[in-house]
């Protein structure tokens, strides 16, 4: 699976899941623009690919922000064309519904539904008109099948999947893939805050008796950006070592 030739913008990618994307992206020969909204640990990333030999760079992001958004895009633009987008950034914690603020709310839709939407618009008119693209919005099995503890993440990522796939419908006249990758429970930095029994409680769930990897989600991400999902989409992809089976 090969994208030499092909500029991929992946933000979340100064860790976890968006780290691991951008750099089997880059190792399967694409040209990187890494977002993030960490300067510090998203250039550090870019510069190590760098150090690899791989085309990578790195340009801040806040999913969540209507300006930064705008500031990110002009810049990626102004590249030449974006032919993939992975709209791998995620917000959450987990923490009965109860509890939450309307604040806590408020982020959580803008970074995880919302800010995927607004970027996948800002980009979207040169794949229109160029007639192809491939969009990849990681989501989550949340969104799938609900997470006590994380309902509103649920609720916006369950919108992620079926976003997902209503634009699949109307892109795929202009040759534009639009595919959906779920996690299961992943070594990132959002499981790790979750309290280590509930850690154990979810691998003890797990038919293969492990956690995901990023390396293992990003492997999926990598084929639905590669040619090799040229006829696929709309889909909706769960990567959780057997946790789910809908």
């Amino acid at each position: 699976m090969r994208l030499d030739g092909k500029t991929v913008v992946v933000t979340g990618a100064a860790s976890g899941i968006g780290a691991a994307t951008a750099e089997a992206m880059a190792k399967a020969g694409g040209d990187i623009i890494l977002a993030d909204l960490s300067a510090d640990k998203g250039e550090a990333h870019a510069g190590a690919l760098r150090k690899q030999g791989l085309k990578a760079t790195f340009l801040p992001i806040d999913v969540g922000s209507d300006a930064a958004i705008a500031t990110f895009c002009k810049a990626a633009l102004a590249r030449g064309p974006v032919h993939v987008l992975v709209n791998a950034a995620g917000f959450g914690k987990a923490q009965p519904f109860v509890d939450n603020d309307q604040d806590f709310w408020q982020r959580v839709v803008d970074i995880n539904l919302l800010g995927p939407i607004k970027l996948t618009r800002a980009l979207l008119d040169p794949m229109i008109a160029r007639g192809s693209g491939k969009i990849v919005n990681v989501a989550s099995d949340a969104g799938r099948v609900g997470s006590s503890g994380e309902t509103v993440y649920s609720g916006a990522k369950g919108g992620l999947i079926s976003f997902s796939k209503g634009l699949a419908r109307e892109m795929a006249r202009y040759s534009i893939n639009v595919n959906c990758v779920c996690p299961g429970p992943t070594e990132t930095p959002m499981l790790m805050a979750v309290p280590e029994k509930h850690r154990e409680a979810f691998k003890r769930a797990i038919p293969m008796r492990r956690f995901g990897q990023p390396s293992d989600i990003a492997d999926a991400i990598l084929f639905f950006a590669s040619d090799r999902s040229d006829y696929i989409t709309g889909q909706t992809l769960s990567v959780s070592g057997g946790l789910t089976m809908i």
